[in-house]
């Protein structure tokens, strides 16, 4: 296992040299480093430099909130949580529950938010069908709710995704079902008016749609949801931060994440793989506004597909995901270290959109050279 608090801090080597921004912005308006970039240090047998201040806000101009006291510590929905792959060749029913739950967590460190979700976490589950399944989707909307709630999958054929038939208020539940008529890769989320405020409040998910037999198979899978948070407060002030309506509406967000929090994807959940193995990253955007341009700073995507996956496109450096779009990228891992996940609208990063892969194993000097101080085998 990878002793995640020494790696966490070496995550700057990799970003330094092409986040210059970052520093600059950081350097402007005299800021510390949010816990997202990890600062330079050292540590046992390793040697960090250039690690790059991030932004934050220069001044408090508005009083906080106390933080509130929290449902769940976070919202984050482990990456490496994917479900089983399809290896059958015949349609089946599939049941589906997905639980509403609205609740107060942390967006940042010591930074709390109000949260509607699916199933306590954002993204909610990745749902995983073949091409032919019935699905059979159950939505609950418990008691303690604040208002209704539905689903809008964008893998259905028919009105409203769903949404025209999941209608739940707080103590209800509805069932529907449909039919997985088109293989590829889809984002459900919530579309109770106002739709766009309730996808700001973190309800999205993924669901995959594989081909008759299933993908080929991977040695490692994930899934992580890019999203923007419209919040009252600027980026980084500590205590309770709420939905802000006149942000959201000039598409100017606060926050940005991977899963649900500024650290999901460097102090709570990094991925993690080693050295020669083959990583498919479901990697899909919630929105509700602003898409990602997708990237892992040393890594090439081998195929990226976003529909059907031989409509795949081969050796891609960034692609950009949509709001409301779903994709895979697909590599191999060819040498150990810290790869930088990112939004390479790079700014973002400094914001939230930051996460790594902590790769372990033995170096080839034939592919990289000279190896990185501190980045030998685990």
């Amino acid at each position: 296992m990878v002793d995640r608090g020494i790696n966490m801090i070496g995550i700057g080597i990799a970003v330094a040299a092409l986040i210059v921004g970052l520093v600059a912005l950081a350097e402007g308006g005299g800021a510390a480093a949010p816990a997202a970039v990890p600062a330079a240090s050292t540590s046992a047998g390793s040697t960090q430099t250039g690690a790059p201040p991030a932004a934050e806000p220069t001044a408090m101009a508005h009083a906080a909130q106390p933080a509130q006291p929290v449902g769940a510590p976070n919202v984050v929905r482990d990456p490496s949580d994917v479900p089983a792959p399809i290896n059958r060749t015949e349609p089946e029913t599939v049941q589906v529950t997905l639980t509403i739950r609205e609740l107060v967590s942390e967006l940042a460190d010591g930074t709390t938010y109000t949260f509607w979700t699916f199933d306590g976490t954002v993204p909610g589950p990745m749902l995983r069908v073949m091409e032919g399944d019935t699905v059979e989707l159950t939505l609950v909307n418990p008691p303690e709710s604040s208002m209704g709630h539905n689903i809008d999958l964008h893998a259905v054929n028919g009105p409203g995704g769903g949404a025209s038939v999941t209608n739940v208020q707080p103590g209800e539940s509805k069932t529907f079902t449909f039919k997985a008529l088109n293989p590829g890769l889809y984002i459900y989320h919530c579309a109770f008016p106002p739709p766009w405020m309730h996808i700001a409040q973190g309800m999205y998910g993924g669901i995959l749609v594989e081909p008759v037999g299933g993908l080929p198979l991977v040695d490692r899978e994930f899934y992580v949801i890019q999203g923007e948070w419209y919040t009252t407060q600027p980026f980084g002030t500590q205590g309770h931060q709420e939905f802000d309506n006149a942000k959201a509406n000039a598409e100017l967000p606060e926050y940005y994440t991977f899963n649900g929090h500024v650290n999901a994807l460097s102090k709570i959940s990094p991925l993690e793989a080693n050295v020669g193995e083959s990583v498919r990253i479901y990697f899909g955007v919630g929105g509700p506004n602003i898409g990602s341009n997708f990237h892992v700073i040393g890594e090439i995507f081998d195929k990226v597909f976003t529909g059907a996956p031989e409509t795949f496109i081969a050796n891609e450096e960034t692609w950009y995901v949509p709001p409301g779009s779903f994709a895979a990228f697909e590599f191999v891992i060819d040498v150990p270290g810290q790869y930088v996940l990112v939004d390479h609208a790079l700014f973002r990063a400094g914001r939230g959109a930051l996460g790594a892969l902590i790769a372990t194993g033995e170096h080839d000097l034939e592919i990289y050279s000279p190896q990185p101080e501190g980045m030998g085998a685990h």
